[in-house]
């Protein structure tokens, strides 16, 4: 009698070189789709400029194409023109290096000439970049909302490292994340506290100000209220705080001589390899908070911490922060730290309260719309 003990491991096998062949096949024909889009756009873009013609050249050329090619797709006057810009906005892109290197703006003129002359070196040119990575609808939502090209093109990593869907993209940017993880100084300590590229890396992957515009909360909301709604929309929660943090706890306990005290929300981070304690405050900063989430971080590298993990971070959500007053806290703190405001988007008033859904129906709601975020 034959024996089949290593059938579970060539099915295995096989059916992971046929979703590696689908992968490839969908990648493929996303990166054929968007250089014959880059093509008609270059194509538009420089029979405009040699020959003077208006916008409604658009037009005519949508309608003839959809008359010699009936069933085609994506030739709507609308498209064609997402085309056109497509070029326009994304050619200094192609030519140039790196987003510092980048202009703030997108160029006033661009000559494609040179594409179609050397049509064979701008296609390879096209296809190795990260405009080829991401999807057409993708896009369209950074052609619509970022002028900026050294954005789009820090948008479109983020998309590859998170692998966004079109709508966690719109919502960052409308959530201005780019400003808030980049160009907005961060408060921590970790100059002084981690090691190089440790603390490059996690000064990155924070932000400030923080933004729950998922929790529902009062003009006076309690730290155990927004707490409790983070949890609960914890998929919320961890796409706001990004790339890499699993959950590990909420009010996670630590005893400690007699005591027992409770952390307000433990993570672990994947790419940073560490502990992340992150204390709520729904008030200002005051330098006892310091101390606190000081001890924690101690307690949690004592009890916690592996000899494979990396020192732990302390992450401290407040309402507001004074500058000063949170560098003096943390100046001398041995531990990373890091200070961070939270909004939350609405404030509502004590009297309407009765008006709001339950966290029932909220949970519905997000349930049903969960395809658009997750």
């Amino acid at each position: 009698m034959e024996e089949f003990n290593q059938y579970p491991d060539l099915l295995q096998r096989v059916k992971q070189q046929i979703q590696q062949a689908q992968v490839k096949v969908a990648t493929s024909a996303n990166q054929q789709l968007l250089l014959s889009y880059w093509q008609v756009g270059s194509l538009i873009l420089f029979f405009q400029q040699q020959q003077g013609w208006g916008a409604k050249i658009i037009d005519r050329l949508s309608a003839d194409i959809r008359e010699a090619f009936p069933g085609a797709e994506g030739f709507s006057t609308r498209n064609l023109g997402y085309m056109k810009k497509f070029v326009m906005a994304n050619l200094p892109l192609i030519l140039q290096q790196g987003v510092a290197k980048l202009p703030e703006s997108a160029q006033e003129a661009i000559d494609v000439a040179p594409i179609l002359d050397n049509a064979e070196n701008f296609e390879q040119l096209f296809l190795r970049s990260v405009l080829s990575k991401i999807t057409w609808s993708h896009h369209i939502i950074l052609l619509d909302k970022v002028k900026d090209p050294g954005q789009r093109i820090w948008y479109i990593e983020q998309t590859l490292t998170g692998s966004w869907g079109r709508n966690v993209l719109r919502h960052q940017i409308e959530m201005d994340l780019y400003k808030r993880q980049v160009r907005t100084p961060k408060l921590t300590n970790f100059e002084h506290t981690m090691a190089k590229p440790q603390s490059d890396l996690a000064r990155q992957l924070l932000k400030d100000p923080y933004v729950f515009d998922f929790v529902v909360a009062t003009a006076k909301a309690k730290e155990r209220d927004v707490e409790s709604q983070l949890v609960q929309h914890v998929s919320k929660f961890l796409l706001e705080l990004g790339q890499g943090f699993a959950f590990v706890g909420r009010q996670y306990p630590l005893k400690v001589g007699d005591g027992e005290y409770y952390i307000d929300l433990l993570f672990y981070h994947i790419r940073l390899r560490c502990y992340v304690v992150i204390e709520l405050k729904a008030r200002d900063f005051e330098p006892g908070d310091a101390g606190q989430i000081n001890f924690y971080v101690n307690v949690v590298n004592d009890y916690l911490r592996t000899k494979e993990d990396n020192p732990t971070i302390g992450l401290l959500l407040c309402k507001g922060k004074n500058q000063a007053l949170a560098e003096y806290a943390l100046a001398g703190i041995t531990n990373p730290l890091s200070v961070a405001d939270y909004q939350l988007t609405r404030a509502v008033p004590e009297e309407l309260q009765s008006q709001l859904p339950s966290i029932e129906d909220l949970e519905q709601e997000l349930k049903n719309e969960g395809e658009g975020l997750e």
